[in-house]
């Protein structure tokens, strides 16, 4: 089994910064890409990022790139998601997910097998 847990959320005003982490435990981390998403009250799940196995390659939905960044540490299991210039429509539960195999940079919510508890994040304007 795989365990992930973020933290880091909070309340920021709107144009301001916080950083995700996800530690993650329970198999070989390195091996795995890894995934952000969001949900906001009444909304589904939807795709923020991906990072590749070894952090080469990311990928990030439209509405956040060139604001978020995602990178890893392998020798911390850890996996951050920088957030800068947030908008209140950022406001939401952001989770950390891992997939089931080995895809380069998912996006789907289908292809992810483990799943963090959340973190709430809420920018207010």
């Amino acid at each position: 089994q795989v365990q992930l847990v973020e933290s880091g959320g909070g309340l920021v005003q709107a144009g301001g910064s916080l950083r995700l982490s996800c530690a993650a435990s329970g198999r070989t981390f390195s091996t795995y890409a890894m995934g952000w998403f969001r949900q906001a009250p009444g909304k589904e799940r939807e795709f923020v990022a991906a990072i590749s196995w070894g952090g080469t390659n990311t990928r990030y939905a439209d509405s956040v790139r060139g604001r978020f960044t995602t990178s890893r540490d392998n020798a911390k299991n850890t996996v951050y998601l920088q957030m800068n210039s947030l908008k209140p429509e950022d406001t939401a539960v952001y989770y950390c997910a891992a997939p089931g195999s080995t895809y380069t940079t998912p996006r789907s919510v289908d292809h992810y097998a483990y799943w963090g508890q959340g973190t709430q994040v809420t920018v207010s304007s």
